[in-house]
């Protein structure tokens, strides 16, 4: 695979909590400059990433991060202002404890109104599939195309594990017809990227392969 459609495909991330806005600033051209399919940053950058940007590539930012346990009015809100300040896609976090409980409902509900907050704006459901049975994904997947998100997501990368091999092919074999998926989480060669890509992962959520292109002059 061609290491720019691999580049077309990444979010590229930067969510640390010790992140500066220079940190983004520098994200930011890097996304510009190799053409990834966006960078996702933290909220608080999202005003200042839009301006500097200036439309040559898209902003991603994250909601209910990384724990995905506050109320869902704040979620909302949170979403609201992410795409007031500019975001042009959403990755939010789903309530883990409610899908251990088997509130069905109360998490479709929850993205439901998320995406409805993202006015039309993409949405991607992080799962944490970590931290879940295969039961629990295959519900997920169902839950995610019945909400009208536009992607199912593995990872935040901020609990014990990122996506795996597995995960991607299960998570592709069961959403619904025009969601996607997006691998996250521990993406650390271009062989992984590779691997994911073919499994049927449309994003992936990393920072290494831009480091890796620029490291080895891929480009």
């Amino acid at each position: 695979m061609d290491i720019r459609e691999i580049l077309n495909k990444c979010d590229h991330t930067q969510l640390a909590v010790t992140a500066t806005w220079e940190d983004i600033r520098l994200l930011i051209d890097d996304g510009i400059r190799f053409q990834t399919a966006s960078v996702c940053i933290p909220p608080c950058f999202v005003r200042r990433a839009k301006e500097y940007a200036d439309g040559k590539v898209r902003i991603c930012t994250v909601i209910g991060f990384p724990n995905g346990y506050n109320a869902t009015p704040v979620k909302v809100f949170e979403t609201k202002q992410a795409v007031e300040d500019g975001a042009d896609e959403i990755d939010m976090v789903i309530n883990i404890g409610d899908l251990k409980a088997r509130e069905y409902g109360a998490i479709e509900r929850e993205i439901s109104a998320v995406k409805a907050a993202c006015g039309g704006k993409i949405l991607k459901v992080i799962i944490e599939t970590c931290l879940l049975t295969e039961e629990e994904k295959t519900e997920m997947c169902r839950i995610v195309t019945a909400a009208g998100a536009d992607f199912i997501k593995t990872s935040t990368g901020f609990s014990k594990a990122g996506a795996t091999r597995e995960d991607v092919a299960l998570m592709k074999a069961n959403v619904g017809p025009g969601v996607r998926v997006k691998a996250a989480g521990g993406i650390s060669s271009v062989k992984d990227a590779e691997d994911f890509v073919a499994l049927g992962a449309d994003r992936l959520g990393t920072s290494r392969i831009v480091k890796i292109v620029k490291e080895e002059h891929l480009l």
